[in-house]
């Protein structure tokens, strides 16, 4: 009842309609706007008790002038205040860890306060989750695709190992550009699961041709390197060359696109590169490990068939 009685005196209330032909205007009834700000005023203003009898607001409430939000929003019934902010020349990533680096040194919240981020932010991490699962998931179609065409567990292992080596170069290659790993770049990460791994299937396939042949494996890969290098370097050359383009950014709306080409041209560039010296190494490594594992096994079954001295 008092906050009823405060509100019509303070905001009023539409006690009627004053028509004009076709237009109506409401009737408010309310104090003078000096009276809703004049602590006596308000103080004398009267309110309807239960038992019918008009008493003072002053007498039954403490009224005093405090300071107060002008309007309350809530989140899940829970009191909130949002602070937002428009990005220029920063990027949203920067920003985020240095506000999260100030209010963690510099804000002590007290008891039952908490710090949400959210807007633009929250989406960016909910995207990043989404783009991780999805090269996940490309990382596995491809494997599986690799194991079935090898009809190996272990080459199309060797041949994954080229996904590293390509992002050592999508780093370094937003780095120099001064572009971001944002949710396009990462889309561009995801291209480069199903391109990168390209170049050491010609690498690996044509090793285990030459051994097919009767090479050694030493000398498999000594020769496949020099023969493969040349259609390796033109299938590279050919992505890399079409992807210039985009990544030069030319165009209105074209530097959104371009540090997706710039994430295709620095990994597959460093890929292509480093996978004639890293696939190797790694191929030799696993036949090391594949060899020592058959020699276990031999000598295992040897010692289970040896008959007992007894």
């Amino acid at each position: 009842q008092i906050a009823t009685a405060a509100r019509t005196a303070v905001e009023g209330q539409v006690a009627t309609r004053y028509r004009t032909g076709s237009e109506e205007i409401d009737v408010r009834v309310r104090l003078s706007e000096a009276g809703g700000t004049e602590l006596s005023k308000v103080e004398n203003m009267l309110v309807a008790s239960p038992l019918g009898l008009m008493v003072p607001l002053g007498e039954i409430a403490e009224i005093r002038e405090v300071q107060a939000p002008s309007t309350i929003r809530r989140s899940d019934q829970v009191r909130m205040v949002s602070v937002s902010a428009q990005l220029a020349g920063r990027s949203l990533g920067e920003v985020m860890q240095e506000v999260q680096d100030t209010i963690t040194k510099n804000i002590a919240l007290p008891t039952g306060y908490i710090v949400d981020y959210g807007g633009q932010f929250e989406l960016m991490s909910e995207s990043f989750i989404d783009l991780f699962k999805a090269l996940l998931m490309a990382i596995v179609l491809v494997y599986m695709v690799l194991a079935a065409q090898f009809e190996s567990l272990l080459h199309p292992f060797v041949i994954m190992f080229s996904l590293p080596v390509a992002i050592i170069g999508v780093i370094v290659a937003l780095a120099v550009t001064g572009n971001t790993l944002n949710v396009v770049s990462f889309i561009g990460i995801i291209m480069l699961a199903g391109i990168v791994v390209n170049n050491a299937i010609v690498m690996v396939d044509y090793i285990n041709q030459l051994r097919q042949r009767g090479l050694k494996r030493d000398e498999a890969i000594l020769t496949a390197g020099p023969i493969r290098l040349r259609p390796i370097l033109m299938t590279a050359l050919t992505t890399i060359l079409a992807m210039v383009p985009l990544a030069v950014g030319i165009g209105e709306g074209a530097e959104l696109q371009s540090s997706l080409a710039v994430a295709v041209i620095g990994g597959l560039a460093t890929s292509t590169f480093l996978t004639l010296y890293f696939v190797p190494v790694v191929y030799s490594l696993f036949d090391d490990l594949s060899g020592f594992r058959q020699r276990r096994k031999q000598r295992s079954s040897r010692s289970v068939g040896k008959p007992s001295p007894n």
